[in-house]
């Protein structure tokens, strides 16, 4: 499709139309027809921008690019969102991320090789030469197409065709024709984003084939309704970068070493991470996704500080550069529970959640895909929401740690796109009626209310969101469900960005306890929790798997955030951690969905020098459970495991029951 499409009318408006051209002037027609033909109005009443389909046709066509190009880096670079005035973390605006050169120098990792300064700089630096340190330029494609800056900044229309001069204008430089052929424009596609390294710009371009190859459909964050379709037969020849050879990381990602230290602090104290020899001592389990709450380069220097926490790696916003601070046999301090650290890895992500548009890039999400398809793979984690999970998933250690547990990366973080690219999607695997459902509202138009973003009780901009929230009865005034461990003096959960206290998360799975016209009840830390599901616009799907319930005989069974050894099993000269079940309940007849049964352990930080620490390990098992927002855990001998027909609605009493290993 290389014209601009005529929009189309349906046949009874074509009829009326027919009549009001021979009893009307041609001014009241096109008073009439104009509402028919323009796009709907946004939440101001204000007309959406110009097609945004149309746009791409039109800026191909008129700078000589295939369109299947432009579309393909857009998406590449915001997937097709505007985000209208709104700059990213390195000044970046519209749909094809046009950067504000201005803005630019004041992200001083941008376009560098290195997110850090020092002697270590030059073992990040990949080979050089085809991929331009100056990204894709707002100023220039001002001047390209002849229009203000402003224009490209809040304009889509004007921003896209910004995006095809500067691809035009790259191929020219490149000495290449303006090829009808996608496959002539890797290079050029590979420069677009002024990536400071090979290795990057070498996946970027890459990606960006991945896509026009396969095709892409999504509506964007204005409602627009874009497709991209797909052509297998593209196939460019692209240079393959160099291995790193420093650092755990995939091959096609840009990765560097800034090393965490291991240095005493004081009183037989070490910091800032915990020796081990994992998987070997003990078996990786989690990988812990966090958002930084801070700029990269302060991050950088936190990592370096002994006293301070440590992680695994860092993934930078503006291009998905990887930084590896900590081998990964090695156990972080990053997630607030020690046992969680002993069988995590941990990854940070430049940014801050009540800022997505500016900070949660494409580019950081597949950089951070790729290495946790990689991380993965090489220690045989499941990829599903009870291994891969947030820091705001964490278990709460004990009960007195549950009002400090962090909230990271937050409601904003795109848990269905993430998993999209991990190549493990979240969808329905079971009817409606199933007695399982997972959490999967849409996410560019499931846009619940949060207060915070910019100061206490201030309403957020609406925004697309992976939460979905949680009521005591089946109805939209209903109270939202308390945290009895969050807030013990009885406190009421809010709707601001930073409390868990009455939310569920995309890829969650929960049992079903009850259904009610639209609406779901789940079991939910021992009670109800019931939330809106429309037949329509779905929250939540159908899904199998296995669910525990509390065996025949027991009226509750108790929770923990730890899966600790009995108390024999620790050796002399090992102190056993003190037991601290969550102050939550869970009855006979409730049932939690489970993704994984492990065997109780604890590390014994006793070592005084940089060997590994002492793992201990019982003989008693637990089942990992969706409890809350957050993971638990119960013991094996005090549940059965459930299975369910898909089609089945919730059941009750022991004759639906179907225990199995």
């Amino acid at each position: 499709m290389s014209e601009r499409a005529a929009p189309r009318v349906p046949g009874a408006l074509r009829g009326r139309r027919r009549i009001l051209w021979l009893t009307a002037s041609a001014a009241l027609l096109m008073s009439l027809l104009v509402p028919l033909l323009s796009g709907p109005a946004d939440d101001d009443g204000a007309a959406d921008d110009p097609r945004l389909q149309d746009v791409f046709t039109a800026a191909a066509h008129e700078y000589r690019v295939p369109r299947s190009v432009l579309m393909g880096v857009s998406y590449l670079q915001s997937r097709w969102d505007a985000h209208p005035g709104s700059p990213s973390v390195v000044g970046g605006y519209g749909p094809m991320h046009l950067v504000d050169a201005r803005q630019a120098q004041a992200a001083p990792h941008r376009g560098s090789a290195s997110p850090f300064a020092g002697p270590q700089a030059s073992r990040e630096a990949n080979t050089r030469g085809s991929a331009s340190a100056q990204p894709a330029n707002l100023q220039l494609a001002a001047r390209l197409i002849g229009a203000p800056e402003e224009r490209l900044r809040t304009d889509t229309e004007a921003n896209v065709r910004g995006g095809a001069a500067l691809l035009a204008a790259t191929q020219r430089q490149l000495g290449k024709p303006l090829s009808a052929n996608p496959a002539d424009w890797w290079e050029a596609v590979a420069r677009f984003p002024g990536t400071g390294d090979t290795a990057s710009a070498q996946t970027y371009a890459k990606d960006v084939f991945a896509v026009i190859r396969r095709g892409a459909h999504r509506t964007t964050d204005a409602g627009q309704h874009v497709t991209l379709p797909a052509n297998p037969g593209v196939t460019p020849r692209p240079q393959g970068p160099q291995r790193p050879k420093d650092v755990e990381c995939p091959a096609e990602v840009s990765c560097s070493w800034l090393k965490a230290p291991y240095v005493e602090i004081g009183d037989d104290a070490y910091g800032n991470y915990d020796p081990a020899d994992r998987p070997r001592d003990q078996k990786i389990d989690y990988i812990v996704i966090h958002d930084t709450e801070a700029r990269l380069p302060s991050m950088l220097k936190t990592i370096q500080e002994p006293t301070e926490p440590s992680w695994h790696y860092s993934v930078r916003s503006s291009d998905g550069h990887i930084t590896q601070h900590i081998k990964t046999k090695d156990a972080a301090r990053h997630s607030g529970s020690q046992f969680v650290n002993a069988r995590s890895i941990g990854i940070e992500h430049e940014g801050f959640l009540t800022q997505p548009d500016t900070w949660y890039t494409e580019q950081m999400y597949r950089a951070s895909a790729r290495l946790v398809r990689y991380l993965a793979k090489k220690y045989d984690i499941p990829l599903d929401r009870q291994h891969i999970f947030g820091h705001d998933n964490v278990p709460s250690p004990t009960a007195s740690t549950i009002p400090h547990m962090h909230d990271d990366p937050g409601p904003f973080w795109d848990w269905r796109h993430y998993f999209d690219l991990l190549g493990a999607p979240l969808r329905a695997t079971a009817g409606r009626d199933s007695a399982m459902v997972t959490i999967l509202p849409d996410y560019a138009t499931h846009k619940p209310p949060y207060t915070g973003c910019t100061g206490d009780g201030v309403p957020c901009k609406p925004h697309g969101s992976s939460a979905v929230r949680l009521r005591t009865e089946p109805k939209e005034d209903a109270s939202l469900i308390q945290d009895p461990g969050r807030r013990p003096d009885g406190e009421e959960s809010t709707e601001d960005v930073n409390d868990l206290g009455s939310r569920v998360s995309a890829g969650q799975s929960f049992a079903v306890a009850g259904r009610s016209g639209e609406w779901t009840a789940i079991w939910y830390q021992g009670r109800k929790a019931w939330f809106k599901n429309p037949r329509l616009h779905p929250t939540a799907v159908g899904t199998t798997g296995r669910m525990v319930t509390p065996k025949d005989g027991l009226s509750e069974v108790t929770v923990y955030g730890r899966a600790l050894p009995e108390e024999d099993a620790y050796p002399d000269g090992v102190s056993a951690p003190t037991e601290s079940p969550l102050p939550y309940s869970f009855l006979a007849g409730q049932r939690y969905v489970t993704q994984g049964r492990l065997v109780g352990s604890h590390v014994d930080k006793s070592s005084s020098d940089d060997t590994p620490n002492q793992v201990v390990t019982g003989e008693e098992e637990y089942y990992q459970i969706q409890f809350g927002h957050r993971l638990a855990y119960v013991r094996a001998s005090d549940v059965d495991v459930v299975s369910e027909p898909a089609t089945a609605g919730p059941p009750s009493g022991p004759a639906a029951r179907r225990p199995s290993r």
